[in-house]
């Protein structure tokens, strides 16, 4: 096996590790990878999308089973991110000014994390159920666009909003994640039926490393890393995200 074909698979280990202890499924991390060591573009989206899949399962049941999970929180924003990933899935459109512009965004939001702390033992509030379905809208096409699950942005916006606590939020975007991951992938699909034929012959050696990967950091979020940990950790997250969009 080829050395950098050796860095791809350790990379997308060391994204599963840190992604799914914040309960994300790592596709950011995994385009920013691939990027990194030129895999062409149109392999890049469905790959990361794929990768999600196995990585945000997992870290939907190691959380699940860790009793961090909300039916009544996760489902408004579900339903209208679902049909919406789809859509994104659909569209090809220039994304350079969109990925700078989101950048910032994912910036502010993990400095924001990073230095300013609420506690666990606040009361958390439900958000109205308009609002969930007009986030969980927007959330869902950026995540089609991007080729992305959109935990990246769910999950600030439950904890900036204090309408969750951290474990719960990561619980609830691991399955976030992997349903829209399926909504932006069936969009993709659809949009061009020879695409799975464009992932590359290596990608099971990427899938078992992110399984790997998936499983150990979605224990250690669910049952060994604080709330202010994981707060961290996520932060560090959204940093690498930024800027991956913004200089990759």
């Amino acid at each position: 096996m080829e050395s950098v074909s050796i860095l791809i698979i350790l990379a997308i280990f060391v994204v599963a590790v840190l992604y799914s202890s914040v309960g994300h499924g790592g596709a950011s991390g995994y385009l920013a990878v691939m990027a990194f060591f030129a895999v062409a573009p149109e392999i890049t989206r469905p790959t990361a999308l794929v990768l999600n899949l196995f990585v945000a399962s997992i870290a939907t049941v190691q959380f699940w089973r860790a009793g961090f999970f909300s039916w009544r929180l996760f489902w408004p924003f579900a339903a209208t991110s679902i049909p919406f990933a789809f859509v994104g899935g659909l569209i090809h459109i220039p994304t350079n000014l969109y990925k700078i512009v989101l950048g910032l965004v994912l910036l502010f939001a993990a400095f924001r994390l990073a230095w300013t702390f609420a506690s666990d033992n606040d009361e958390a509030g439900r958000p109205r159920f308009l609002y969930a379905l007009i986030v969980g809208a927007g959330i869902g096409l950026l995540s089609g666009l991007v080729g992305v699950g959109g935990g990246i942005f769910l999950t600030p916006v439950l904890l900036l909003m204090h309408w969750s606590e951290t474990k719960t939020a990561a619980g609830i975007s691991a399955l976030f994640i992997f349903v829209n991951s399926v909504a932006g992938l069936t969009g993709r699909f659809y949009a061009n039926p020879a695409l799975l034929e464009t992932l590359p012959s290596s990608v099971w050696f990427w899938i078992i490393a992110a399984v790997i990967g998936g499983m150990a950091g979605s224990l250690l979020g669910a049952t060994k890393f604080n709330s202010l940990m994981l707060r961290r950790v996520l932060a560090l997250v959204l940093l690498f995200a930024a800027v991956k969009l913004i200089f990759v």
